[in-house]
């Protein structure tokens, strides 16, 4: 087995399938222009000094987010909406290697988002696009994405055994915005959130594009996103094994 062909292959796979869903596309799309727009009036209307690419890159991460979130929070029970999750269990490869290319897939196309949220904010309010370490950023760019995704594969594998908790997608989005400092600063909220933030990607993934687009030094969020990264894999891979599992002992796999 081929695992690097495996897991090039079904990015690729879930990418093209993921860009035919149009209620994904809308969630991609549309939303984080959105959420551009009412970060940028927001930021506008305060008194607080700063820059708008530093709004603009957090209301980009916000659609970064939404996009994982919702797409591996589908991507099980797509799966067996489709009757493919049973075969995609019973292949030879691990179904960690069936799983992560798709939240990756997710998390890639999310970048759309941020690409869309910058072009919108130069277009319109005149957001500033110079970038102090084009390189620290463009190595920023792709461990927040891989961060993002590896969070999506610890969420994915709780919704093999509970057929419901795709529902969690809708009661997460708002408050890992928050608590990560995508808009709001962290020194704003009370002093437990933290240690919270500490643990997501999201928050580190942020702050390694801000440092890195406004003269900072971004090198170590990117190393606490790849860090995390490697966490959330081996606790999404002991996940996807136990929650398989108990999936099968209670013969609930294909319940939709």
């Amino acid at each position: 087995m081929n695992v690097p062909r495996l897991l090039w292959v079904g990015w690729r796979f879930y990418v093209k399938n993921l860009t035919l869903s149009s209620f994904y596309i809308l969630t991609s799309v549309l939303q984080p222009i959105i959420f551009a727009s009412v970060a940028y009036f927001m930021f506008e209307a305060g008194a607080r000094e700063g820059t708008l690419l530093y709004v603009a890159l957090g209301a980009g991460m916000m659609g970064i987010w939404s996009s994982t979130l919702f797409g591996s929070g589908g991507a099980i029970q797509w799966q067996r909406w489709q009757g493919v999750l049973e075969y995609s269990i019973a292949v030879p490869p691990p179904l960690l290697l069936v799983i992560v290319p798709l939240t990756i897939a997710t998390a890639s196309i999310g970048l759309y988002s941020l690409t869309a949220t910058l072009f919108w904010g130069w277009l319109f309010f005149d957001v500033p696009l110079d970038v102090a370490h084009p390189i620290a950023f463009l190595v920023a760019l792709p461990a927040a994405v891989l961060g993002l995704g590896l969070l999506g594969l610890v969420l994915a594998s709780t919704f093999v055994l509970y057929r419901n908790a795709n529902a969690l997608s809708n009661l997460l989005e708002f408050p890992v915005w928050l608590v990560t400092g995508l808009l709001v600063s962290l020194s704003l909220l009370p002093g437990w959130v933290g240690p919270l933030s500490w643990v997501l990607a999201p928050t580190w993934g942020i702050n390694a594009l801000r440092e890195a687009a406004i003269a900072g030094n971004p090198w170590p969020e990117i190393g606490m996103c790849l860090l995390l990264s490697a966490v959330y894999l081996v606790i999404g891979h002991f996940a996807l094994r136990h929650f398989e599992r108990l999936a099968r002992e209670r013969a609930t796999l294909a319940i939709a």
